[in-house]
């Protein structure tokens, strides 16, 4: 049975040229047979990919010759099937919605958590909110446990559902946490706006902390973003 390569990768970096790159990635990802999905914007760059192991290491080249993404780092996956029913290259205002002017996460990042440090630190019962930022129907496949929601259906909502939250917790160590760790780029140096003080972003997210951790503290599945729904602590599939 073929194995399909699945790559996710995302960077926020200023990039130029953008659509004579789109026609080049086009073209690649044709030749090579991929399918998924890559956002282009002046802001960086998001993806999910799949296909033969080969054909994603020459889109990963043709990616990292790019000024600004030549240390471009996917999460990689295996899966049996082709998760992915087309490929689409677009340009995007923002490689993900937020809708909040001056947020740059290039420039400003707020401080990244190791997966590893995270588990350590529930391990030693550590004293901190953990921050799930995703949206509901994600959060019912799984989150951490004890996990603060938030009880949006968008992105775009987090803002407000920031702006509800009680004003002690603007003193409390964050530990905030996504999928793959791209929104987090952005609700960080936003809530670090709003006046709080000690926020921390789980560096590469859900997935990087299955990886290098497995499930410690963490209950359920983990939602992805194309045909197999849900992934368990092993980075396999399930039946979500």
């Amino acid at each position: 049975m073929p194995v399909f390569t699945n790559i996710a990768a995302y960077k926020f970096a200023p990039l130029t040229g953008l659509k004579p790159l789109r026609e080049r990635l086009i073209a690649r990802c044709k030749e090579g047979g991929l399918r998924g999905t890559i956002l282009l914007s002046t802001e960086g760059i998001n993806l999910f990919a799949a296909g033969p192991a080969a054909e994603i290491d020459r889109l990963l080249a043709e990616l990292r010759e790019t000024p600004g993404l030549g240390d471009l780092s996917p999460k990689i996956s295996e899966s049996d099937h082709q998760p992915f029913t087309r490929m689409l290259v677009r340009i995007k205002k923002e490689i993900i919605a937020f809708g909040v002017e001056g947020i740059d996460p290039a420039a400003r990042p707020s401080p990244k958590l190791a997966a590893r440090t995270l588990k350590q630190w529930l391990d030693e019962g550590r004293p901190l909110t953990l921050l799930d930022t995703r949206n509901d129907y994600e959060v019912k496949l799984g989150t951490f446990q004890g996990a603060h929601t938030l009880g949006i259906d968008h992105f775009r909502q987090f803002p407000a559902a920031v702006d509800a939250l009680p004003a002690a917790m603007k003193q409390r160590p964050i530990v905030m946490f996504c999928t793959g760790g791209i929104r987090c780029e952005k609700a960080g140096p936003f809530m670090e706006r709003r006046g709080f003080q000690n926020i921390f972003q789980l560096d590469g997210g859900i997935l990087k902390y299955f990886e290098e951790v497995g499930g410690a503290h963490y209950d359920g599945e983990c939602f992805v973003f194309d045909q197999r729904v849900g992934v368990d602590p092993a980075l396999r599939e399930t039946d979500s």
